[in-house]
Formats: C-alpha cells, structure tokens, sequence
C-alpha cells in the first residue's frame, strides 16, 4: 500500500534520478513491441528502484515518480520509528533481571542498590535516608 505525498513533503534532485527507458513486456501487440514505454527509474542515493510498465512513456513517467516519492517517504517514516523505538527501548531496559537498580526485601530488613553496590537496612529507606545510597 501507497502512502498519498504531497510535491512539497518529498524533494528530489533530478540529478540523483537515473531514468531507462525500455520495451514493455506482457500483453499489448505491436505498440509494446515498438516502443520504448516501460519506465525504470532509479534513486541513486538510497537505491530504491520503480519500474511501471504501461502503453504510454509520458504517464509511466509520472507514475514512477510517484512511486518513488511515496517509497522515500515510507522509509523515511520507517527511519524515524525505529530511531524513536531504539531511543525508547534504551531508556526502558528489556525488563530482564539485569535491568534491577535496587532490591527491597522487607523481610530481611535490607535494600540493595545494585549500581552503586550498596546495602541500607530497610528502615533507613521507608524513612527516607538515602544518603548511603547516593
């Protein structure tokens, strides 16, 4: 599924299109045969390679460059989700038992800090005295 882009979301240096132009396959008889209507359009910077096989050169055109812009924009919006979940993940942990920063055993009356490697009793940390743990 395509993703609707506006001209002014997507810009595109005509200078890093690669455009070829050849015959079309599949049905279409002899105007297939004879011209050069299939459209190849290349991005050269991220690689990204549309082809739209049609009877006329002019709209394949047009609907290549549309294709094109609409894939730029999904991998851009791809980009940004994984940079965002990869900063989320970081700041979230795994959840495993190695992500622990402290210990509260309330029956053994003790606190454990597991970055600093310290231990308070736990009356000192229901009170409020933190300070051995700074």
């Amino acid at each position: 599924m395509l993703i609707e882009v506006s001209p002014k979301e997507v810009q595109i240096n005509e200078k890093d299109l690669d455009w070829k132009f050849t015959r079309g396959t599949g049905p279409g008889g002899q105007h297939k045969n004879k011209t050069d209507s299939c459209v190849n359009l290349t991005h050269m910077p991220t690689g990204i390679k549309v082809k739209v096989d049609g009877r006329s050169q002019t709209s394949n055109k047009v609907d290549a460059l549309f294709v094109l812009k609409a894939r730029l924009k999904e991998q851009q919006r791809n980009k940004f989700y994984s940079n965002r979940a990869d900063i989320r993940k970081q700041q979230v942990g795994s959840g495993m038992r190695g992500d622990k920063i402290r210990t509260i055993r309330v029956r053994d009356n003790q606190v454990t800090d597991h970055v600093l490697d310290r231990k308070i009793s736990y009356k000192e940390y229901s009170r409020g005295n933190l300070e051995r743990l700074r």
